[in-house]
Parts: structure tokens; C-alpha cells; sequence
């Protein structure tokens, strides 16, 4: 009588494996210093820390007419221009009675308490050079205080913080020329798989039987660089447990990640977990979550020292599959690698709760990730084909409904959605 099977591990739940995934994970400590002008995309190393006030002083906020308001008792008063004051000038003290020609981010004259803009205003000629004021105006309009933007000595910048467009120009609003900024993570990347061909190599018409292009390379290089990743390209290794310990072992040499596709399930032809047991360890082992189970976790030895290890992610080799793991679990590792305090917080403030434009009747058992669309409508449409193997339904879709395990989702039902643009922000 054959002896029956032990009973498998159960799956390890999705939001289990991405806190272990960055439990006891700590920034790279190497930082370099970049141009404020070249900082796009990267990461803060320190806070930022404002050494002024912005603006620097009351300016006005309109091309107009600064003056006193108690010296306007009603509409249509006529006011002498008493000077001009463009941008980049030091005003005089403002003559009582009179009003100072004023243009925008010009500082306000001392004495005045108000600007009144242009087309609210007739110009007056003749003997006295003057305004006409259509309506009596308010003290303080149209004036942007000093400091209403930035204090001097407040944060205006936090560590970890990744540098948009708006970031630089606010570092460089404080006169900072150059920014301190995390080292980029190293990244090794390779595929396995002997059914893997490159594009250009052959031609469609010339693949051989079972043979398909290597999408996941090109899918995970360009998510790795957006990121900000310096990425080493290895390219295809065999199918044989020698060949993916040898590239193991070169990966880990130099860099703080290895990225695999592939290889990760537990067929006779799937060498990435023991290689990986043998040159190091693995963390965790499949997760339940759809697509993405197969995942591997853990860390490549450098050395025979205890403390030198390159961390090591394995991820699926169906496109979909190795596409979502990456936004779930590679994603959140590498903010954090790159200074990002708490990643996990930050995709839970992302969620957003939308309306279902679909049916799922028959929900899985894991948790699942399916590709949508908004729709013009502002609810979501569901691709129709949600098979790990169709990375069309990646293109299509514009963002990720995470369902919970056996729930299944009727039309106008409220579900949760991250967009692909906020994943990879």
C-alpha cells in the first residue's frame, strides 16, 4: 500500500509575506550627492531643511496698484502714481495718499497694505500722473505674506522622499544647487528558462516548437529602472541546476538584489530554489495570492562571512504573474532599500473604494489581483481574459481590483482599486 503524501504547507498570506519581506530592512546607507537639476526620481538621503523664508518678503500677487486701503473712503477716488516698482526692485516707503505702479512677485512698498489689480483700475492722465480706483478694496488682498509658502527652519523635504518636478523646484526655490540622495540599489536580473528566445534572434516564422520570446526581461528592466534601480542585465540562463548556481553566484557579487523570472515552482526543470538553499537561504516559499504563487524570498551568500548576503527575489515566469508580484512585494522592497520609511502605509493610502462595472460569480480561493480599466462612466471594467499568461490584459487595464479570497463581486459593487500610475509613482 503506497504511504500517502504529507500534506502541503499552507500558502503564506499575501500581506504576511510583504511585511516579512521588509522586516528588519533598512535603507542603503551608501548616499552620493547629484545636481538638483539631474535629482528626478531619485531618493532624498536627509530631510531638507529650509534655511529662509519663501517668499522672502510681502510681494504682490497681481499687476496692479499697491497702496494704503484707508486712503481709498470710496469707488472711483483718483490716487498720484508716486513709482513704479517691477519684480527684482527695492521699493521706496509708499507717500501717503498715493499709490506705487506694482507688477507681479514685486516687493510690496513699506506703507502700503494692498493691491488693487489692474482691471479694476482706469488709468488717469493729464497734469497728474494717476489711477482711478473702480471699487473700494480690502486691506491685505492680492499681497502674498513672507513665509506663506516655507518658514525659515521648517522640513520641506522629508528623507526617503523620491524627487518629482515639483520637489526640485522647491529645493531649488531654497537655493539648493545639489541634493544628497540614496544610492540607486544594484540590481542583477536574469531569466531561466530553455524555452526562452530573445527578440531579434529569430524571427517568428523561425521559433521552434515550444519556444517563446522573453518578455519578462524587458517587462522587469524597464520596472526596475523606473524605480531608479542601476541594473545588471545577465540575461537567460539555462535549465540546469549548474548553470543557475553559477549565475547566482556572479549576480550576488556587487549587487544588493537578485531579480529572477521563472524557475521558481517545483518541477524537475525549476532549479531556482535549490540553488538558491544552496548558496544561501529562503525566507518564504509561495504565497496565496493569484496570480503570483510561486515567489521565492531570501538571500544569495558573497562570501563565508555571516553578514554578506545579496538579498534575492525569485518571481513567477508567467508575464502577469512576475508583473504583479513585482508591484506587490519587489516594489515596496526597493522603496524601502532607497529610504522610503513605511511603503506598505503608503499603498493603503492609495487605495481607492470604486464601483464595479462587472460580474465575478466565481471568485478564487485566493486573493486575486484582476486587471481593470475606469471606464468614462467612473466605475471599472474587468478584462476578459484574467489568465496569468496574457500580459495584453497589463496593457489594457489601467490598474489592479484587489478582491479578497472567496468573495465574488457582483455589478455596482464597491471594490478596492490601485492604478498602475500610482504604483510605480
Amino acid at each position: 500500500m503506497t504511504a500517502p503524501l504529507p500534506p502541503r504547507a499552507p500558502l503564506m498570506p499575501l500581506d504576511e509575506a510583504r511585511r516579512a519581506v521588509l522586516e528588519g530592512l533598512l535603507p542603503l546607507a551608501a548616499t552620493e550627492t547629484v545636481a538638483t537639476v539631474n535629482a528626478k526620481g531619485r531618493f532624498l538621503a536627509q530631510d531638507l531643511v529650509s534655511p529662509l523664508q519663501v517668499p522672502p518678503q510681502d510681494n504682490s500677487s497681481m499687476d496692479g496698484y499697491a497702496l494704503c486701503a484707508a486712503d481709498v473712503r470710496e469707488a472711483r477716488m483718483v490716487l498720484r502714481v508716486s513709482q513704479r516698482v517691477p519684480a527684482g526692485t527695492a521699493p521706496h516707503a509708499l507717500e501717503p495718499g498715493t499709490a506705487a505702479r506694482i507688477f507681479t512677485g514685486a516687493p510690496i512698498p513699506p506703507g502700503a497694505d494692498t493691491v488693487v489689480m489692474q482691471e479694476d483700475t482706469e488709468p488717469v492722465g493729464g497734469d497728474v500722473h494717476g489711477v482711478r480706483l473702480l471699487s473700494v478694496p480690502q486691506a491685505g488682498q492680492w499681497i502674498r505674506r513672507a513665509g506663506e509658502d516655507v518658514t525659515r527652519g521648517a522640513v520641506v523635504l522629508r528623507r526617503g522622499q523620491r524627487i518629482g518636478p515639483a520637489e526640485a523646484g522647491l529645493a531649488a526655490s531654497l537655493g539648493r544647487a545639489d541634493l544628497p540622495v540614496v544610492a540607486r540599489p544594484r540590481v542583477a536580473l536574469f531569466s531561466t528558462g530553455d524555452e526562452l528566445v530573445m527578440p531579434g534572434e529569430r524571427a517568428p516564422e523561425q521559433m521552434p516548437a515550444g519556444a517563446i520570446y522573453n518578455s519578462n526581461r524587458f517587462m522587469l528592466r524597464a520596472l526596475l529602472e523606473q524605480l531608479g534601480c542601476a541594473v545588471s542585465d545577465l540575461g537567460i540562463v539555462p535549465d540546469r541546476r549548474e548553470a543557475t548556481v553559477d549565475a547566482l553566484r556572479q549576480a550576488a557579487q556587487g549587487h544588493d538584489l537578485i531579480v529572477t523570472s521563472g524557475g521558481v515552482s517545483v518541477g524537475e526543470e525549476d532549479h531556482i530554489k535549490p540553488a538558491v538553499l544552496q548558496l544561501g537561504r529562503l525566507n518564504l516559499w509561495q504565497i496565496a495570492m493569484k496570480p503570483g504563487k510561486p515567489l521565492a524570498f531570501g538571500a544569495v551568500r558573497r562570501s563565508d562571512a555571516a553578514d554578506d548576503s545579496c538579498h534575492f527575489m525569485g518571481l513567477p515566469g508567467n508575464p502577469v504573474s512576475s508583473f504583479v508580484t513585482f508591484l506587490l512585494l519587489v516594489r515596496p522592497f526597493l522603496l524601502r532599500l532607497s529610504g522610503v520609511p513605511d511603503p506598505l502605509a503608503l499603498d493603503a493610502a492609495r487605495a481607492l473604494q470604486l464601483r464595479a462595472d462587472f460580474d465575478l460569480p466565481r471568485p478564487d480561493r485566493r486573493r486575486e489581483f484582476l486587471r481593470v480599466r475606469r471606464n468614462t462612466s467612473g466605475g471599472l471594467d474587468l478584462f476578459p481574459n484574467q489568465s496569468s499568461g496574457v500580459l495584453t490584459s497589463a496593457v489594457w487595464g489601467d490598474g489592479l481590483v484587489d478582491n479578497p479570497a472567496g468573495t465574488a463581486i457582483q455589478r455596482g459593487d464597491l471594490v478596492s482599486y490601485f492604478s498602475f500610475s500610482d504604483l510605480l509613482a
